[in-house]
């Protein structure tokens, strides 16, 4: 009759982990901060190829369209420099900074409230920038400042 040593085994050793020996542990909500950082670069380039739409008198948009404040041209402008702003923010949100968190949320809500003036103009695509912008600030608001807490 043979026996087995139990301290001697021939299976893998165990790992001895807390976490169960997966991958190591992430602070709660950075998958938020990821996602609200592609959000963020998404709507960015949105606003840029619309700005520059609308600079350029894009014939895609309304005609005659009445805005609160301004005209076509002058809502390009603004949009194109909150989309360079935005791309900036989403660089500084990957890169772990708290100024782009703080820069992402400011740039949301600018662009949420350009997004509500600008409705006249493409009513559909202002109320999509709208709910994605309202993302963005949930996203760095709720997590953006745990991200460094392992």
């Amino acid at each position: 009759m043979s026996t087995v040593d139990p301290e001697i085994s021939t299976a893998a050793p165990r790992r001895t982990s807390a976490y169960g020996g997966g991958p190591p542990p992430q602070a709660e909500g950075a998958n938020w901060l990821v996602f609200a950082g592609v959000l963020v670069m998404l709507v960015a380039v949105l606003n840029v190829i619309y700005g520059i739409a609308a600079i350029a008198n894009s014939s895609f948009f309304v005609n005659d369209a009445r805005y609160v404040l301004g005209d076509l041209n002058t809502w390009g402008w603004i949009t194109l420099l909150i989309g360079l702003v935005q791309a900036f923010a989403a660089y500084s949100i990957w890169r772990g900074g708290q100024f782009g968190r703080w820069l992402g949320i400011g740039m949301a809500l600018l662009s949420c409230i350009g997004a509500l003036l600008s409705i006249p103009a493409y009513p559909f695509w202002s109320l999509a920038v709208f709910g994605v912008d309202l993302l963005i600030i949930y996203g760095l608001a709720a997590y953006g400042g745990r991200h460094q807490a392992v």
